[in-house]
């Protein structure tokens, strides 16, 4: 059985331009997001180094990287466009992704809009075979 631990970082919270509305390409608001990676962490542990895990400082940039990028109108295709970045390391199997906008333009009173991605590496049949 593959063992998967889990990498979690919670409430990274960038500047961006998203959103179907003028206004919100134009004034911008804060997203959070929610990250949750999947992958086995034994060599990391024991090897305790930093080479063999994701540096999610590292990672956590390149996310606020795409929410301060190219704007998008739906936060579910910024949740996407996450999730794809997380899974550009081979060692991560699969990641949940959060994406926050609490000050979605609702006009009723509220406390957060967010929208969740779940997406994993396809394995290949050699990997599937081990």
């Amino acid at each position: 059985m593959d063992v998967l631990d889990e990498i979690v970082l919670t409430g990274l919270t960038v500047f961006g331009r998203h959103g179907v509305y003028d206004h919100e390409r134009e004034n911008g608001q804060e997203f959070t997001i929610d990250l949750r990676l999947r992958m086995p962490l034994n060599d990391a542990a024991a090897s305790d180094d930093v080479a063999d895990t994701v540096h999610y400082g590292e990672l956590a940039e390149k996310v606020a990287e795409v929410v301060a990028g190219e704007p998008v109108n739906l936060i579910e295709t910024l949740a996407e466009r996450i999730a794809d970045v997380a899974l550009t390391d081979p060692r991560v199997r699969s990641v949940t992704v959060t994406v926050h906008k609490p000050h979605a333009p609702i006009p009723l009173t509220f406390s957060d809009v967010a929208v969740t991605v779940h997406r994993a590496r396809q394995r290949s049949a050699e990997e599937a075979s081990r």
